[in-house]
């Protein structure tokens, strides 16, 4: 195989978790049609995001990512996205005013469509069918029609995310997310919740330190950090002939970016040293992630360190950690050594949802609150244990009043899951659920 990367040279390699696409030369088609679309995002703001990571590998910041399990075509609204919105402000101003530290925040948004799958087909009532691999490839509705593999949602999906991110633009820079505006980001079936009006008194509290600074003669209006803020974009790279047609080339640096999303990563199931996925998004300058659970080596681990980032560039390589709430204290600190002992700056975060999912007595997929806040904690310890810095976590969340996780402070219950279970693939936090997670990691940051 040779060595020499470009877009396309991962097809050199095996590429694990990629849709049955019927017709190639329809896929081929709408690859070349991408390939034509303007960039989603520009090189120069994931140098930025680079930047900002490289202060959360310093632990100088702490990273907030969070964002749906996977985005849907079908509930794409404006107040959905302004809702999602509301909850990561939310959970950023609890996090930095709580605990103090500067936030990076990234969205699971703009570009989340696709997910990875454990079987290639599931079997209902004695049919078999492929498996549903998100909005990006197929339908959720169980006929072989909506089953198939369809290469024009990967344009719908291009669409929407473009879409998604002009709103988000707008929210972000127009005055949405000024502090100002700080009791508007609390929702109504949040606010009257213990986590709602705990959220309430931190809103009070911004409110008389700018009233504070005012009085001290500080001039807010000319403060642009009050009144704007960043939010990067993120999703997992796995239909690689999207990724591949979305990369161009910067015109100031002459280094490829990948210009589908800020931040890519690579998850579980496809970060083999020898894999398409690890080939492609070693040779992409964006920042990068890659989720590494127990069954990951330390050697593994460095060695995903040295593929994907072998200059060792601050910021570049976001190690995320998804071992289970049993697992975490046991399984990371090792890891933790390794790479500390390599040189390797990365930046951690926990994903503590993934490795705490299970099924309910109802038949339905879902995570317990206490499990995720669980693993958090663990996270935290095997830090402390081997005197490295938690850098962030990584949740899945959503706006929306759901029911999907058991627990929180509402204590939903297996009984309660049907209520409004509204995800197409795995469970996520509502926004009380999230709130109330920001206010536990705010406090052992302050530990």
């Amino acid at each position: 195989m040779s060595t020499t990367w470009s877009p396309s040279s991962w097809r050199q390699f095996p590429a694990v978790q990629q849709p049955d696409w019927p017709d190639p030369a329809a896929l081929d088609a709408v690859v070349k049609t991408l390939s034509t679309l303007p960039p989603l995002v520009f090189a120069g703001e994931a140098r930025s995001l680079t930047d900002d990571l490289a202060k959360v590998a310093a632990g100088e910041a702490f990273l907030l990512q969070a964002g749906d399990c996977a985005e849907s075509f079908d509930a794409f609204s404006a107040d959905a996205i302004r809702d999602k919105l509301k909850v990561i402000l939310q959970m950023a101003v609890v996090l930095t005013y709580s605990a103090g530290v500067p936030l990076v925040k990234v969205g699971r948004i703009a570009g989340q469509f696709a997910k990875p799958r454990s079987s290639g087909t599931e079997t209902v009532e004695g049919l078999e069918l492929p498996s549903f691999r998100g909005h990006m490839v197929n339908d959720i509705t169980f006929s072989a029609a909506a089953r198939g593999a369809d290469p024009e949602r990967l344009i719908t999906a291009y669409n929407q995310s473009a879409s998604t991110l002009n709103l988000l633009r707008a929210f972000t820079k127009g005055g949405f997310a000024d502090l100002t505006r700080v009791h508007a980001w609390n929702q109504e079936f949040v606010a009257s919740s213990a986590e709602g009006q705990r959220y309430e008194l931190v809103a009070a509290g911004i409110e008389r330190a700018l009233r504070f600074m005012a009085a001290c003669g500080i001039d807010t209006e000319a403060t642009p950090q009050l009144h704007t803020t960043d939010i990067a974009t993120s999703h997992e790279a796995l239909i690689l002939g999207y990724e591949e047609a979305l990369t161009r080339q910067d015109s100031l640096t002459g280094e490829w970016y990948d210009c589908s999303a800020h931040m890519l990563w690579i998850g579980e199931r496809t970060r083999q040293l020898d894999g398409a996925h690890v080939h492609f998004l070693s040779g992409v300058r964006n920042p990068v992630g890659c989720k590494v659970g127990p069954s990951a080596t330390p050697d593994d681990v460095v060695a995903l360190c040295e593929a994907l980032n072998p200059e060792k560039i601050p910021g570049r390589l976001t190690l995320i950690s998804r071992m289970g709430a049993d697992t975490v204290e046991t399984a990371l600190p090792p890891m933790l050594r390794a790479v500390q002992e390599s040189g390797h700056p990365v930046a951690w975060a926990c994903d503590p949802m993934h490795g705490n999912t299970f099924t309910a007595p109802s038949g339905r997929k879902t995570r317990h609150f206490d499990a995720v806040l669980a693993e958090i904690a663990g996270f935290f310890r095997a830090h402390e244990q081997v005197g490295t810095w938690p850098g962030g976590v990584h949740i899945e969340l959503t706006g929306d009043d759901v029911t999907e996780c058991l627990g929180g402070a509402e204590e939903i219950l297996d009984a309660d899951l049907g209520t409004r279970y509204e995800t197409m693939c795995d469970p996520r936090l509502n926004a009380r659920q999230s709130l109330d997670l920001a206010f536990r990691v705010s406090e052992l940051l302050r530990r």
